[in-house]
């Protein structure tokens, strides 16, 4: 990889609310920031290698916290961040390699020494997974703060600490 901030958009194209990491990989990649190299992924077993040599890595999910559908969360899960619980991130309930979870590809990676100096989770509050679905209302309405965030994100340096919550 010869950037040395990468976004990742996590999630399955065709399964609902799954689909807003690729969405938005697909809205920061049209804005074409310089140094920020963007990638879709489906499988949470591949991201180690993605982010095995990049300084920021910033990945966009699904998640299933309890917030309102739509809300943001933006955890710090890099290597000077504390470990993350499996349950941090909740599982979308999908069978497959899903059911290994992103929360376990950060801990995997952490245990292997293959995280990223900085790597930051923006998960998007997701309520329906269903094969074929469209991205729900309160989804689509979070898309351009998503954006934002992560574009905010890639064009910083500066490290933020802990876990903070955007209101959908």
């Amino acid at each position: 990889m010869t950037s040395s901030r990468l976004v990742i958009g996590l999630g399955s194209p065709d399964r609902g609310d799954d689909a807003v990491g690729p969405e938005v990989a697909r809205r920061v990649a049209a804005l074409h920031l310089p140094g920020v190299t963007v990638v879709e992924h489906e499988d949470p077993t591949g991201l180690i290698d993605l982010w095995d040599t990049v300084d920021l890595a910033v990945v966009v999910d699904a998640v299933r916290s309890g917030s309102a559908p739509g809300s943001l969360l933006v955890v710090e899960a890099g290597v000077h961040a504390g470990p993350l619980a499996d349950r941090a991130w909740a599982r979308t309930g999908r069978g497959g390699t899903h059911a290994f979870g992103l929360a376990a590809a950060v801990e995997l990676g952490r245990a292997l020494h293959r995280l990223p100096r900085r790597l930051v989770l923006v998960g998007v509050e997701a309520t329906a997974f269903e094969h074929g679905a469209a991205l729900g209302v309160p989804v689509v309405a979070a898309l351009d703060a998503v954006v934002a965030t992560v574009v905010g994100l890639v064009a910083t340096a500066p490290q933020v600490e802990g876990v903070s919550r955007v209101p959908g």
